[in-house]
């Protein structure tokens, strides 16, 4: 009972918000509901019209043409004034829809980029692209349906009853004494479909994510072998997306035929009662026309109805999914009075930093660390020791737990997001890029950096070669993710992107993974000149490319178990010793 409580407040919490969307354009709403008025009226003005000309025919011989031909006009005009206001009233209906969709996807998207790093690890990007995409894709088409049909039903329901007892009250209490039936009938399932709707929902995005990610990561897929069991998993998702899917369509499915046999009854009630009362003169043959035909009408916005609601429980559960990522904290707001970094000379301290990415894992403990200006950190150590996440910790793509990060004396938390990553120059082992042009890449950070800037940077990094051998040069444009290019010519362009900033302190985690030793020797160069002067970290795998840091500090299990520089360490004949060694022992067993 309590579970049922909380689902049913649950979902009038989603309805209010939905509301509160829909209450901007609440001229158009207003305009929709007038138009609705008027073309239920006009419809239901038609059978009146009907029954008048019907009574014109009193018997063989005998009809009155010109009676008969001034309430055809009177139809057309109406028929005019009603397919009018219908038109205007769904562009209304269409252009609100559309209007709040566009207002929750922009506020979707907009969250997603204040996220904080922790939800978007912690979610797979399919099942997020699935609420933003699919999902508000369900509610528009539910939300329209709702504009379209249920203020034009409702209205119909009203304005027939107020028709029809304007003509005989005795058969309009035949009818108002069967209707109940099927509201209840139609609300009894409508309740039971919400959750079936939600967890269909939420299977689909589950889905999605599986597709994304297999698409995204096809070469992995297929180089690994990985196609069975993938194909295993997905089965199984579908598996349970079909029976949910038919699950909630086929409940949500008895509403109509069962709306429909109340609805029969109906029509059935006013056709016996309206006989009678024709025979016994209550009412003129053209008035039981007008009632059947009210009858009919009355009773058909019922069906459209119950199929609207099942559209609504489906709308409503997608939009509750929306509505949880809208809702989602984001990551911590820059302080009011935040400082902007200017002049950074690049001297780092960490006192005492504790950080876990899960309150029952730690990681790292108690580390500390002084790093002064223009000094080489290298940061070693196995897989999962921690190396990465004194990165983000840098960065403030993770906020600390306890303890401090000072850059130049000041702590990161005091000054603005933009102002200290934009004193980082990152280089990393995955790339990014977009689309656009192999300049805009490169001039991502600096977009109005000159032509031969690009161009020097370019030659810095040694990618200028490979440039110019592409089809347009630097006009060439490349796909997201860099498709047509190499693993290497990508990697190529991040470092140049950096060398065209170069920013006062430098990130580099595995820089050189994907590039050829030949021109690794040469990076390596261009990176000791881009160094000079600027504090740099470099996370590295190889540590040979490390040998001429400042600084090694050995990382395992989150603490720093060693510090100093490559002779020192190796001299210790210690932790460092034994990776470094690890690495070249086949060397030395080849010799």
């Amino acid at each position: 009972m309590a579970e049922k409580t909380v689902k049913k407040a649950y979902r009038k919490d989603t309805i209010s918000k939905i509301l509160k969307y829909v209450k901007k354009y609440r001229f158009s709403v207003a305009l929709s509901l007038i138009l609705a008025a008027v073309t239920v009226a006009s419809t239901l003005y038609v059978p009146i019209l009907t029954g008048q000309a019907i009574d014109c025919i009193v018997g063989p011989g005998n009809v009155d043409f010109k009676g008969v031909y001034q309430v055809l006009q009177t139809v057309v005009t109406v028929l005019i004034i009603t397919a009018v206001s219908q038109w205007i009233m769904n562009v209304c209906n269409n252009r609100i829809t559309y209007r709040v969709v566009q207002d929750i996807r922009r506020d979707a998207f907009a969250k997603i980029e204040i996220l904080p790093l922790r939800y978007i690890d912690s979610h797979s990007y399919g099942e997020v692209v699935s609420r933003v995409i699919a999902d508000v894709d369900q509610f528009a088409d539910g939300l329209l349906m709702g504009f379209t049909q249920l203020f034009t039903g409702v209205m119909t329901i009203v304005g027939t009853l107020g028709f029809m007892l304007s003509v005989n009250v005795r058969i309009t209490a035949v009818v108002v004494l069967i209707t109940p039936v099927s509201f209840l009938v139609a609300g009894f399932i409508a309740k039971r479909t919400y959750s079936m709707f939600k967890l269909q929902s939420e299977t689909r995005g589950e889905q999605t994510a599986l597709i994304e990610e297999a698409i995204g990561n096809q070469k992995v897929v297929q180089a690994f072998g990985y196609e069975e069991e993938c194909q295993k998993r997905f089965d199984e998702i579908n598996q349970r997306l079909e029976v949910c899917s038919l699950r909630a369509t086929f409940f949500s499915s008895l509403v109509n035929p069962s709306t429909r046999f109340i609805n029969s009854l109906v029509y059935t009630g006013v056709g016996i009662v309206g006989a009678l009362s024709a025979i016994g003169g209550g009412i003129s043959v053209g008035q039981l026309s007008c009632f059947l035909t009210y009858a009919n009408q009355y009773t058909k916005p019922f069906n459209e109805i119950s199929g609207v609601v099942t559209e609504l429980q489906n709308a409503v559960a997608c939009a509750a999914r929306i509505f949880e990522l809208i809702e989602e904290d984001p990551q911590t707001p820059d302080k009011e009075n935040a400082g902007i970094l200017q002049d950074v000379k690049g001297e780092v301290s960490l006192e005492h930093v504790y950080f876990s990415y899960y309150p029952e894992q730690k990681l790292i403990e108690d580390f500390n660390l002084s790093v002064e200006s223009g000094q080489r950190v290298a940061i070693v150590g196995p897989t999962g020791c921690g190396k990465t996440t004194l990165i983000n910790l840098l960065m403030r793509f993770y906020d600390v737990d306890s303890g401090s990060i000072r850059i130049d004396g000041t702590p990161i938390r005091d000054v603005t997001r933009k102002s200290l990553r934009s004193s980082f120059g990152m280089v990393l082992q995955d790339t990014w890029l977009r689309n656009g042009t192999i300049r805009e890449n490169i001039a991502m950070g600096r977009p109005d950096a000159a032509e031969e800037e690009i161009i020097e940077a370019a030659k810095a990094s040694h990618a200028h070669s490979f440039i110019k051998r592409l089809p347009q040069g630097y006009d060439t444009v490349i796909s997201e993710d860099g498709d047509n290019l190499s693993q290497g010519q990508k990697q190529l362009l991040c470092i140049t992107r950096v060398m065209l900033c170069l920013p006062p302190m430098l990130i580099l985690d595995e820089a050189t993974s994907s590039i050829d030793t030949r021109t690794e020797i040469r990076i390596q160069n261009a990176f000791a000149k881009m160094m000079e002067g600027r504090t740099s970290f470099i996370v590295a795998h190889r540590l040979s490319t490390i040998r001429e840091a400042d600084i090694i500090l050995v990382m395992r299990d989150g603490n720093v178990v060693e510090q100093g520089n490559h002779k020192s360490l190796l001299a210790k004949n210690g932790f460092y010793a034994e990776l470094y060694n690890s690495q070249f022992a086949g060397n030395v067993k080849n010799r």
